[in-house]
């Protein structure tokens, strides 16, 4: 889909004001979730929301629109990819396999080579060096499972984000390029302990209620109820637009 620049608003509901959202009954348990909210075939739809198909890659962009090209989970595995025409790259993680110096800088040459005026990245539960409260921990015990991570230095990690030049990175936080206002967040429920992991229910609830109203894009690493987790506070946000990744369709470069 290509945007309008701001100003023009797209399908969507405008915004009316700080919403408070409480932890669902069911959070602890997504199952019961899909039982409870009748959810068919991995996919809940509320009525204000509408499924995104992306644009064929050679479509013609019309004048004064913005065009995004939204990739996710490339894993170190960008050798190859071809990548189409676009304005801003948008990246929702997993850029890494374990945020590894080493894959930071080739995923930032790799950026550094494509053509877009703006890219815009978040981290995934792979960045594990982003993940500084969980790299702190990882350091100080021999642990099997990530042993070339765990044996970082903490000078090799510390501001590991700042390898990132060819790119802006948001966490947490809400940029305004082109006139768009653009908030991107890391954090999925837990999963074997991996990075941006947080316990279902008020961990995640606090970091979903710091997404601001009336953004335009909201980027994540996971998905909102219905998509295979259960984050149902993403869909009471006022957004124009919902990327994230974590399934099977979006590990490749859509555009939109």
């Amino acid at each position: 889909m290509d945007f309008v620049e701001h100003g023009m608003m797209a399908h969507g509901i405008p915004s009316q004001g700080k919403i408070t959202i409480t932890v669902d009954e069911y959070s602890s348990n997504p199952t019961q979730a899909f039982t409870h909210y009748n959810i068919n075939q991995s996919r809940f739809q509320p009525p204000h929301v509408h499924m995104v198909d992306p644009v064929p890659y050679d479509t013609p962009k019309p004048a004064g629109h913005t065009r995004f090209v939204c990739v996710s989970d490339t894993h170190s595995r960008t050798d190859g990819i071809q990548m189409p025409y676009g304005d801003i790259l948008l990246h929702t993680g997993d850029f890494t396999e374990l945020g590894l110096p080493t894959e930071v800088k080739k995923f930032n040459d790799w950026l550094g080579s494509l053509p877009y005026e703006y890219k815009i990245v978040i981290a995934g539960n792979h960045e594990l060096t982003f993940d500084k409260d969980f790299i702190a921990e990882l350091v100080k015990q021999d642990y099997y499972r990530f042993p070339s991570v765990s044996k970082l230095k903490p000078e090799d990690f510390d501001n590991v984000q700042s390898l990132l030049t060819n790119c802006i990175y948001v966490q947490d936080s809400e940029i305004t390029v082109k006139g768009f206002q653009i908030y991107g967040t890391p954090w999925t429920p837990w999963f074997n302990g991996w990075g941006f992991n947080l316990p279902r229910g008020q961990s995640l609830l606090d970091k979903w209620n710091l997404i601001p109203e009336g953004i335009d894009i909201l980027m994540t690493h996971g998905p909102p109820l219905g998509l295979r987790y259960h984050d149902r506070r993403l869909h009471h946000i006022h957004k124009r637009l919902h990327l994230h990744s974590q399934l099977p369709a979006n590990k490749s470069a859509n555009y939109l």
